[in-house]
């Protein structure tokens, strides 16, 4: 299964994503200034009329979300962003990764975030362009936000692959480890869609003997995992979570889960 931003932008995985990853940069610059570093960034900010369209997936999920009488804080705070982005009410431009986060740094934070193809990489910069604090460079971020890290302490990094390679959950678990053990006070979030429990736990335990540090896992299931063609789910897998994560990610998972999903669907949060 290939997970291309733009096809799937606003979808149920991008809410669970990116409600989490604002709640943990806000958590973050409690405590100072903060960079994030984001793996594979995208393009930043998405045109739902375009690949979008096609799959129909934003229909079940941001445009869901903006249309519900009630919603939770931290379901609330990514519905005020994206209602930023569309002052007309309607839902046209969903904001990806860079484009959130670079709206919410401070002063003194930076963002980086990092894109293997060329022509997502221009997308990137230009997406970025009014926020001098965010910046965009193409190349494999795996290897690249290792030697940025190395350079920013207590960093907060975003791992999100598109998993079009057999390889992602590997470099994803060994990418974690290497920033962990050159900064222990470095955060680290990982999307994985949810697809099989054997792909998943596998996974896990890879990024569990890569890092050896607390991990949370945070899972909203939309249905039963009996397709692995399927994205069933998703999964944001958090290493050296702040204080208040457990809460924060229950909080987005319900109501995810239980708002969107099927007859079926829960939302499990954990320790790893």
């Amino acid at each position: 299964m290939n997970y291309r931003h733009s096809f799937h932008a606003g979808n149920f995985a991008d809410l669970v994503k990116h409600a989490l990853v604002l709640w943990l940069l806000t958590t973050r610059q409690a405590a100072g200034p903060v960079t994030v570093l984001d793996t594979h960034a995208g393009a930043g900010l998405y045109d739902l009329t375009g690949d979008a369209a096609r799959s129909r997936e934003a229909e079940a999920g941001i445009q869901r979300l903006m249309a519900a009488a009630a919603r939770p804080a931290l379901i609330e705070a990514l519905a005020a962003e994206v209602a930023a982005l569309n002052p007309n009410g309607r839902v046209r431009f969903y904001p990806g990764s860079p484009v959130l986060i670079a709206r919410a740094l401070k002063t003194a934070d930076h963002y980086v975030g990092f894109e293997l193809r060329e022509e997502v990489a221009g997308l990137l910069r230009d997406s970025l362009k009014a926020f001098p604090g965010a910046r965009g460079e193409i190349g494999d971020g795996y290897d690249m936000v290792r030697a940025e890290a190395k350079q920013a302490r207590g960093s907060l990094v975003l791992i999100d692959p598109p998993f079009e390679r057999p390889d992602d959950y590997l470099r994803a678990a060994e990418t974690a480890g290497g920033i962990v053990r050159a900064d222990p006070d470095a955060t680290v979030a990982i999307w994985t869609p949810l697809k099989d429990m054997e792909t998943f736990d596998g996974f896990l335990r890879r990024l569990a003997s890569a890092t050896a540090a607390p991990t949370l896992v945070a899972e909203a299931r939309l249905r039963p995992l009996t397709d692995p063609m399927k994205m069933n789910g998703c999964a944001m897998v958090v290493v050296n979570p702040p204080k208040g994560a457990d809460a924060a990610a229950t909080e987005i998972c319900r109501w995810v889960a239980g708002t969107l999903g099927d007859a079926g669907a829960r939302a499990e949060v954990w320790r790893a």
